[in-house]
C-alpha cells in the first residue's frame, strides 16, 4: 500500500471517528434531556396522584398538613419574568441602538464591555444588593411616590397599592430585568453590526433619519436574531433563582398589588427543597420544578413557532 492510499484511509477513519463523536455528544445531550424529564415525571407522581389538577388552580401551600398547591408559585414567577421583560426589552433595544448608530467610536468599546461585564455577576450578588440597598432605597422613595401617583389612574392605580416594604413582586421583576438586559443588549447589538453597512448607507442618502433606518432596514434584517436574544433574557428571568429569592417576599398568599410579598417557583424550590419533610412535599416540589421545565418548554415552542412564522412571512413579501 503506497503512501497515499494509507494517507486516504486514514483520512476516511478520522472521518468516520468525527462523524460518530458528534453523533455521540448529540445523543448524550438528548438523552440527558429525556432523563432528566422522566425522573421529574416519575419523582412528581405522588404529588399528581394526590392533587391531581387541583395543584394548577390551588394557591394552599401548607407543609404542616400536607395541602399543596402551585398556583401562587406559577403566577410569581409568570409575572416577574414578564415585569422584567416589559422594562428589559425597550432598556435593551435602546442600548443595542445607541452603541451600533449612535455612540461615539471611543465611547462604543468601554459602554460595550462594561455591559458585558454585569452579564458575569453572580446572581446571588444581584439578590443582596437588591435585598440591602435597592428595596430600602425603593421603599422610602420610589414606592410612596408610585402609590401618590397612580391611586387616581382607573385601570392601572390598584397595580401599585400596598404596604411599601421595598420588597415583594414589583422589585423581583426590577431587579430580574437588570439582570436580563445585560444578555438581550449584547444580542442584539451583535445581531445589529452584521447588517451591511451599504444598506444602511443607500436608506441614510434616500433621506432617512436614524429612527428611520432601524425601523425599516435594522429591525426587518435582524428580527431572528432579536427575537433569540429578547427569548434567552426570557429564560434567564423565568429559571432565576437566588437574585429572585432575596427580594421577592417568599409568601405563598395570593397577591392583590405588585407590591405585595409573593414566591416563585425557583424560589420556593430553594428555600423549601433541602427542608422538606415526607414523601408528598417533596413530591410537591419536583412537581413544581416539572411545572418550571413545560413553561419553559413552552415559551421555548412559542418563539420557534414565531420565527418560522417570520421566515414565511418574508417568502410571501420576497
Amino acid at each position: 500500500m503506497t503512501s497515499q492510499e494509507q494517507r486516504l484511509q486514514r483520512q476516511v477513519w478520522q472521518d468516520r471517528a468525527f462523524r460518530g463523536a458528534t453523533l455521540f455528544f448529540a445523543l448524550l445531550v438528548l438523552f440527558a434531556l429525556v432523563g432528566i424529564i422522566i425522573s421529574l415525571v416519575l419523582g412528581s407522581m405522588p404529588s399528581i396522584k394526590a392533587f391531581g389538577f387541583n395543584f394548577l388552580i390551588s394557591g394552599e401551600w401548607n407543609p404542616v398538613t400536607e395541602t399543596f398547591g402551585g398556583l401562587n408559585s406559577v403566577k410569581g414567577t409568570v409575572l416577574t419574568s414578564l415585569i422584567a421583560m416589559l422594562i428589559g426589552v425597550p432598556v435593551s433595544l435602546g442600548i443595542a441602538i445607541f452603541l451600533t448608530e449612535l455612540s461615539p467610536v471611543w465611547l462604543r468599546r468601554p459602554l460595550g464591555v462594561a455591559i458585558e461585564l454585569l452579564a458575569g455577576v453572580p446572581s446571588i450578588i444581584y439578590g443582596m444588593w437588591g435585598l440591602f440597598v435597592f428595596a430600602p432605597w425603593f421603599s422610602d422613595n420610589i414606592q410612596p411616590w408610585l402609590m401618590q401617583k397612580t391611586e387616581n389612574i382607573p385601570a392601572i392605580g390598584w397595580l401599585f397599592q400596598g404596604p411599601p416594604m421595598g420588597i415583594g413582586l414589583f422589585t423581583a421583576g426590577l431587579i430580574l430585568s437588570i439582570m436580563v438586559i445585560p444578555f438581550i443588549s449584547s444580542v442584539m447589538r451583535d445581531v445589529f453590526e452584521i447588517v451591511p453597512h451599504m444598506i444602511k448607507e443607500s436608506a441614510y442618502g434616500l433621506g432617512g433619519t436614524t429612527w428611520e433606518v432601524v425601523w425599516n432596514v435594522v429591525l426587518p434584517y435582524t428580527k431572528n436574531g432579536v427575537v433569540g436574544g429578547i427569548m434567552l433574557g426570557l429564560g434567564r428571568a423565568l429559571g432565576e433563582t437566588m437574585a429572585v429569592t432575596f427580594v421577592i417576599g417568599n409568601s405563598h398568599t395570593a397577591v392583590a398589588t405588585l407590591f405585595d410579598p409573593a414566591t416563585s417557583i425557583a424560589a420556593t424550590l430553594a428555600n423549601e427543597f433541602t427542608e422538606a419533610v415526607g414523601v408528598l412535599h417533596t413530591s410537591a416540589l419536583i412537581e413544581l420544578g416539572l411545572l418550571l421545565f413545560l413553561i419553559t418548554f413552552v415559551v421555548l415552542a412559542l418563539s420557534k413557532l414565531l420565527l418560522l412564522q417570520l421566515q414565511r412571512g418574508e417568502g410571501v413579501h420576497s
